[in-house]
């Protein structure tokens, strides 16, 4: 006869059954809930991302293309508030102070005292033949910040004299200096980047859509269709649009405004600029017809140009942004080497084209270097452009993505 062995101190016995039991409860895992596999390519918990935001991932890698985003949004801005950042109107002039130099910014006078905000002296010429000023030490003439003014119109809309800086008469701000009628280069400068700047956009404004539907068209249905449509493409491309724009010149009177002018480089550059951006998207299409999404919605009895419209040409949008950011600086150098040959924009209208002509001549420019600003503008303005493009052709594409 056999007793059941308990516990030493306890006096509590077990019985086999109950030994079973309490060894095959210790031995299940505790409940933790339906178990999820992993997929793969991330990490488990977290969420996959959007095309988007890999592409901005990838973007802020590219150091060149932000920085080059970043002079962009300043100059646009700059053109935007151009009124609240010149110091003077477009059209002010001081005879008195033609090639004037930069103006000096001090912070300690003539006595040696320092002084926390910024000043300046006033100048008189000296010797108009070798453009030399003197300046008058006895006072300073402090810089002042959002100063009263000139009205305008902030962003066209809201009426005001207020002003970033300037100073009292009888002294001038000219940080940039002045050209050959006393005007002030930067207040030029900023006014002539509201043209310089927006050419671009309206250019590619009217090129993107025509060349889109263009080689869309031509690339969806290809055969007869695509060689006819091509075949205009390239003569529209072989015509010389330097030669038409001197054509407009030499037709167009003396007396036809700047805007006039201005919207006629537009239409001349866009509507010979389109054939180019047309071989691009009719090639892309080319390989985007034979897609499995393009093949479903024919099967499916959908109309050519719904097809072409809705589903072929929405997913050519990465090369749309990343030639979009490539025309517009080439635009914005056509208006400006127009606009420096005189066939563009003219006097008393502003662009930093025909601000650079100031510099042509061999004489002004060895006597005022500072005429030559408006070009360092135009570098970088297209230079910030093509750091930008770089940057989004790499994010988005997939090939060209990292990590």
């Amino acid at each position: 006869m056999t007793e059941a062995v308990g516990d030493q101190g306890s006096g509590i016995s077990h019985g086999p059954g109950e030994e079973r039991q309490a060894a095959t409860s210790s031995a299940q895992p505790p409940e933790t809930g339906p178990l999820t596999r992993p997929q793969p390519g991330r990490l488990p918990g977290t969420q996959p991302r959007t095309p988007l935001q890999l592409a901005w991932r990838q973007l802020r890698r590219h150091r060149l293309a932000l920085l080059g985003g970043v002079v962009l949004v300043i100059f646009y801005v700059m053109a935007l508030v151009a009124d609240f950042l010149a110091p003077y109107p477009l059209d002010f002039s001081d005879r008195e102070r033609f090639y004037h130099p930069p103006a000096a910014l001090h912070l300690r006078d003539a006595t040696g005292e320092w002084h926390l905000r910024p000043f300046v002296y006033a100048t008189r010429l000296v010797d108009p033949g070798l453009r030399t000023f003197e300046a008058d030490r006895s006072r300073g003439y402090p810089v002042r910040f959002f100063v009263r003014g000139e009205p305008y119109r902030l962003l066209w809309l809201v009426p005001t004299r207020v002003h970033l800086f300037g100073v009292d008469d009888p002294a001038r701000i000219f940080l940039m200096g002045s050209d050959g009628f006393g005007r002030d280069v930067f207040t030029r400068i900023v006014y002539g980047s509201r043209i310089s700047l927006i050419v671009g956009l309206l250019v590619v404004a009217v090129t993107i859509p025509i060349g889109m539907v263009y080689g869309g068209i031509a690339g969806y249905f290809g055969g007869r269709v695509d060689n006819l449509m091509m075949r205009v493409a390239e003569v529209i491309i072989a015509f010389p649009s330097f030669y038409l724009l001197l054509t407009l010149s030499a037709v167009l009177p003396a007396t036809v405004g700047c805007a006039t002018r201005f919207y006629l480089i537009i239409v001349i550059l866009s509507s010979i600029g389109w054939a180019g951006f047309a071989r691009l998207i009719r090639g892309y299409v080319l390989a985007l017809k034979q897609f499995e999404f393009v093949l479903a919605a024919k099967a499916m009895g959908q109309g050519d140009l719904r097809i072409i419209l809705r589903h072929v040409l929405p997913n050519t949008s990465s090369l749309v942004i990343i030639v979009a950011t490539l025309t517009i600086p080439s635009a914005i150098l056509g208006e400006s080497a127009l606009s420096f040959l005189g066939l563009g924009v003219r006097e008393p209208c502003s662009s930093w084209g025909n601000l650079l002509s100031a510099g042509a001549n061999l004489i002004n420019l060895s006597r005022s270097p500072w005429l030559l600003i408006p070009g360092l503008f135009i570098v970088a303005t297209v230079v910030a452009f093509n750091f930008l493009g770089d940057g989004l052709r790499d994010a988005l594409d997939p090939r060209m993505r990292t990590g």
